[in-house]
């Protein structure tokens, strides 16, 4: 199997958001925030140049503390994003999502690395930082329908068990149509890159496995913690 990845031109890449010119076309159209759909688009522009460059010092680093401090990053970040639909109440929910979203994934990437794969030394760059920002992504998507969901039950005066249930099944519905569509429907990310590399498509299914597992396991845990958390804070208050 050949072992190299094709690289992508310049022009290549820019006919690669044709479709997304669509959407915008859209949007501005039927007056649905086409600003918003741009704005994101550019700022994804951005931040992924960056951390392109960012990554080569990433993985030449030997530093244990550059890796938790990306990883850091990486948690704040998320939970802010994950209590952005909130709007006015994301503040006071924010410290509840940051929790939820930092002892997941630091638990879950901690067994993923270190007991599943093996990872030596532990804060290996090229394993723990991919990994952890599937784990922290997973997580923060869960949280962010589940806060969401949960403001929305609440809003209408449901009882708070009851929310609480109806926001934790609504956080789990995009990971477990991701885990009855995966080999069926569509070729994950990071199966997809691994067999463009080169790698053996049943070694590409096993890492496919373990971060299947992973999302669901991301994914309910840090909602999970987050309804516990944010019912209490709720019926406190």
């Amino acid at each position: 199997m050949n072992g190299g990845i094709l690289e992508v031109s310049t022009q290549g890449l820019l006919f690669a958001f044709l479709p997304a010119l669509v959407v915008l076309v859209i949007m501005w159209r039927w007056q649905v925030g086409a600003g918003t759909g741009v704005y994101a688009i550019l700022r994804m522009l951005v931040q992924l140049l960056l951390i392109g460059y960012v990554l080569i010092y990433i993985f030449r680093s030997d530093n244990f503390w550059v890796i938790l401090g990306v990883l850091s990053i990486m948690t704040i970040a998320a939970s802010w994003i994950a209590v952005r639909p909130l709007g006015a109440s994301k503040r006071q929910s924010w410290p509840n999502a940051l929790v939820a979203i930092a002892i997941t994934s630091a638990l879950i990437l901690a067994l993923v690395t270190q007991v599943v794969i093996g990872v030596e030394p532990w804060f290996s760059p090229r394993y723990v930082v991919p990994l952890g920002g599937m784990v922290v992504t997973g997580a923060m998507n869960a949280v962010s329908l589940a806060a969401e969901r949960y403001q929305s039950e609440t809003a209408r005066d449901e009882p708070p068990l009851e929310a609480r249930h109806v926001a934790f099944k609504t956080a789990l519905i995009p990971t477990i149509n991701m885990l009855f569509a995966v080999g069926l429907v569509s070729l994950p990310g990071m199966m997809t890159g691994q067999i463009l590399s080169g790698v053996s498509p049943l070694i590409a299914v096993k890492y496919q496995i373990i971060v299947m597992a992973m999302f669901f396991g991301t994914g309910g845990i840090g909602a999970a913690i987050y309804l516990v958390l944010e019912s209490r804070r709720v019926t406190a208050a």
